[in-house]
């Protein structure tokens, strides 16, 4: 039995030295390769939307409603920075762009309670507006 313990280490030993490894090819006159650097793209930005904060802005220019849009900003706990009703306007306009919007009409902003994952969010609702040049 002892016998057949040392034989099985000894495979396992010539097992593993006898493993193939890649040859080495640096030549030590070859300069080294320098990798170039990267340029960062930057990302992408919506356009720029206005806001209206009253239907009588529009009076007299012609537009067409892409829709209702939405924009929030959440407190989650009690000791997190409270919502930012700010923040919540620059959202909705920001989703207003990625539906080629240029203007966002806007309805209301309030901070209400109780809504799950946040202890309180700011919302602000408006319509996105494609507003045309006289």
């Amino acid at each position: 039995m002892r016998i057949l313990s040392l034989c099985l280490l000894a495979l396992a030993l010539t097992g593993c030295s006898t493993r193939p490894t890649a040859p080495s090819t640096t030549n030590s006159t070859a300069a080294p390769v320098v990798a170039a650097p990267v340029k960062a793209t930057p990302a992408a930005r919506p356009a720029p939307v206005k806001l209206y904060k009253s239907a009588e802005e529009l009076v007299g220019k012609p537009f067409r409603d892409l829709g209702e849009v939405s924009g929030e900003s959440c407190q989650t706990t009690v000791q997190d920075s409270p919502p930012n009703l700010a923040t919540a306007r620059k959202r909705m306009q920001v989703r207003a762009s990625y539906m080629k919007a240029n203007a966002v009409l806007l309805h209301d902003c309030q901070i209400i309670s109780g809504v799950a994952g946040c202890y309180q969010q700011a919302v602000c609702q408006g319509s996105a507006l494609n507003v045309s040049a006289k």
